[in-house]
C-alpha cells in the first residue's frame, strides 16, 4: 500500500496532480483544500496518499495534511460514500467545518456539499459523530486551531465524563451547558461537578 509520494510536481490542476517519483509519473486526485497548499509546478513536494484498489480500478488520492486524510478515510467508511464524494466533501468544506457540522448535526450545511443530499448528510451525522474524538469535536466547534486553556479544560472534562460512561455527544452537551453564560471554572474538576449537578 502506498502511504505517501515524494517527487516533483509536473502537473497541477484543481482536482488532480501528477508527481514524478524517480521517473515514474503518478496521477493523484486531490481535494481543493490540499491543492491550495501545494507548491508551484516543477517543485518538489510530499503528498500523503490513500491507495484505492477495486477489481476495476486503482486510484491514488492525495492530501497535504494527515487531518485531511483521516477525515477522507472516515467519510469512506460511511455507507454510500465513495472516494469521489469524500473528495467533494473535503473540497466543499474544510476539515474543521466538516467535523463541526457532523458534531452539531448540521444536516443543512452537509447537504450544501455537491452530491450530498439530505439522506446522505443525515447518515454522515449518524455514522461519524461517535468516531470524532471529544478533543477534535471541541476544537472543531470552537473553531480554534490551537486550543486555549479554557478549551483544553472543557475538552478534558468531556473526556472525563466519557470515561465515567456518558456517551460522547451527551458529555459534550453537559459541558457546554455547564459553561453557558457563567464564569468558566478554573479547573477541570469544577467543570465536571457543575456538569453533573446540571443533570
Amino acid at each position: 500500500m502506498i502511504t505517501f509520494l515524494k517527487g516533483v510536481l509536473v502537473e497541477k490542476h484543481p482536482t488532480r496532480v501528477v508527481l514524478d517519483v524517480s521517473g515514474v509519473g503518478h496521477e493523484v486526485f486531490v481535494p481543493l483544500s490540499s491543492y491550495d497548499r501545494l507548491p508551484r509546478k516543477d517543485e518538489e513536494c510530499t503528498i500523503l496518499t490513500y491507495d484505492y484498489v477495486r477489481e476495476d480500478q486503482h486510484q491514488l488520492f492525495g492530501f497535504v495534511t494527515e487531518a485531511e486524510r483521516r477525515v477522507f478515510v472516515l467519510l469512506m467508511g460511511t455507507s454510500g460514500i465513495g472516494p469521489k464524494l469524500a473528495l467533494s466533501a473535503l473540497s466543499g468544506l474544510s476539515v474543521r467545518e466538516l467535523k463541526a457540522a457532523v458534531v452539531e448535526g448540521d444536516v443543512k450545511r452537509l447537504s450544501s456539499i455537491q452530491g450530498v443530499g439530505k439522506k446522505v448528510a443525515e447518515r454522515l451525522v449518524l455514522e461519524l459523530r461517535d468516531k470524532i474524538s471529544a478533543g477534535e469535536a471541541l476544537e472543531a466547534v470552537a473553531g480554534a486551531a490551537e486550543p486555549t486553556p479554557a478549551n483544553a479544560r472543557a475538552r478534558d472534562a468531556v473526556l472525563a465524563l466519557t470515561a465515567l460512561g456518558y456517551k460522547q455527544d451527551a458529555a459534550r452537551k453537559m459541558v457546554q451547558h455547564a459553561l453557558a453564560g457563567k464564569k468558566p471554572p478554573e479547573d477541570v474538576e469544577a467543570i465536571i461537578r457543575r456538569a453533573l449537578a446540571g443533570r
